[in-house]
């Protein structure tokens, strides 16, 4: 599925003393399959776009197309929408509310009206996506888990519907270090695997180098920059005045360089500074 926006702009309260405009002339194009990184400062826009997506939210003006078909036009199937898009919000383990995982992650597919031997196959599957043995954890608690594990029940739930396009808003905001990895490899292994097109809100620009295809940068309701992480990175000017920063591998890179050692800036991952590293020891060794 490809998502297309085109012109959109939102308002809240509309009307009133508080008016304000969350999103100004966004036009973006996401093609099936890729897997994009949307940042930004807090107030940037970033929620309020990907709720645009699935309906949640309608724009004040503009168009979504989603596969071709307009989503915002009068009359349009957002329930089939919904089922296709499936969206996970921050702290989505608060929603949990089952007695068991099992249970908890056949919710939405029990909605969906199909048999239980596809409820169960779904539940299995999606359980097994996120890490979590569906035989050892269908009849336990979720409240009986980590915090990490929790999250991971919940996106579980949402991977059950089986959805075409899967939006994440900051999945491993408020875990450890150990959790957000889990966290994140397991969206790696799920997007690779089924070659699904995931689009993922973050604070972390570590993690959205390391995974995305391709970065949209939204400052004060805008779009204001899109390309692959090298390319949006290599503008670290820019990004400072929005207050925003760049990989801590990138940063290594630049400082390096300010020290005289020849190495690539545009480095944003750690085998590539690694390697860059390498060719200058072995340099200077000759």
């Amino acid at each position: 599925m490809s998502i297309k926006i085109e012109n959109l702009c939102y308002k809240y309260m509309i009307g009133t003393p508080f008016e304000k405009t969350a999103l100004e002339d966004i036009n973006i194009e996401i093609k099936d399959g890729e897997f994009i990184g949307i940042i930004g400062h807090t107030g940037s826009g970033k929620s309020t776009l990907i709720q645009q997506m699935n309906g949640l939210l309608k724009p004040t003006s503009g168009n979504i197309y989603i596969d071709d078909v307009c989503i915002t036009s009068k009359g349009a199937d957002l329930k089939k929408v919904r089922q296709k898009i499936g969206l996970v919000f921050q702290y989505p383990e608060q929603q949990l509310f089952e007695e068991t995982i099992a249970k908890d992650v056949a919710f939405g597919p029990k909605n969906l009206g199909i048999s239980e031997e596809e409820v169960e196959s779904r539940v299995r599957n999606a359980l097994n996506t996120v890490g979590l043995d569906y035989d050892t954890y269908k009849d336990v608690s979720p409240f009986d888990l980590s915090g990490g594990q929790r999250r991971r029940v919940a996106i579980a739930g949402v991977i059950a519907m089986e959805p075409e396009i899967l939006i994440l808003d900051e999945p491993t905001a408020g875990l450890d270090p150990r959790g957000r990895d889990e966290i994140l490899s397991k969206i790696k292994e799920f997007h690779d695997k089924y070659n699904l097109t995931i689009i993922l809100v973050s604070h972390s620009m570590d993690d959205v180098a390391k995974l995305a295809d391709r970065l949209i940068v939204m400052y004060e309701g805008r779009n204001v920059i899109t390309g692959t992480p090298r390319e949006v990175f290599r503008r670290y000017d820019e990004l400072k005045k929005i207050g925003l920063s760049v990989p801590q591998v990138t940063m290594l890179a630049m400082e390096l360089r300010k020290k005289g050692f020849n190495i690539r800036e545009d480095c944003i991952t750690i085998d590539e500074i690694e390697q860059e590293i390498l060719k200058v020891v072995g340099g200077r060794n000759d």
